[in-house]
């Protein structure tokens, strides 16, 4: 039992659970937000109130092509506005939070590869190199 314990609070899984909780409740955020701004943004741009009804029939076989379209235009526009309110302030805010960071890595002279800064060597092409440390500034 001690085992299935460790296996239960291990980190990783501890993260993925949140993660999964986290992304329905996004999930679930994106199609009311949707639901509720999208489609009627759209059907008040085209001046149709329900794009969804819309369909093209074949025979006797019914196409409801107005589904895919309103689910992509959805899908289209909640893509752009998540970018530029989310995944966009998010990287600059990260940037900034790493700009003082200390490098780590630098460039192999030879090969352009990243290696680490103290390395003598570099592990792709196996040049000898001065480390980072020793060259005067």
């Amino acid at each position: 039992m001690g085992g299935f314990r460790k296996f239960l609070i291990r980190g990783n899984l501890v993260d993925l659970a949140v993660a999964f909780v986290v992304g329905a409740a996004f999930a679930t955020l994106v199609k009311d937000f949707a639901n509720s701004f999208i489609t009627p943004l759209i059907a008040l741009l085209a001046g149709k109130p329900d794009y969804t009804k819309l369909s093209l029939k074949i025979s006797d076989t019914t196409f409801p092509y107005g589904v895919f379209v309103t689910s992509a235009l959805t899908f289209f526009l909640t893509s752009l506005i998540v970018y530029f309110l989310v995944v966009l302030p998010t990287s600059k805010l990260l940037e900034r939070l790493d700009r003082h960071k200390e490098a780590t890595e630098r460039e192999c002279p030879q090969c352009l590869s990243d290696i680490p800064i103290r390395a003598r060597r570099c592990r792709h092409c196996t040049s000898e190199v001065v480390p980072a440390t020793e060259i005067p500034h």
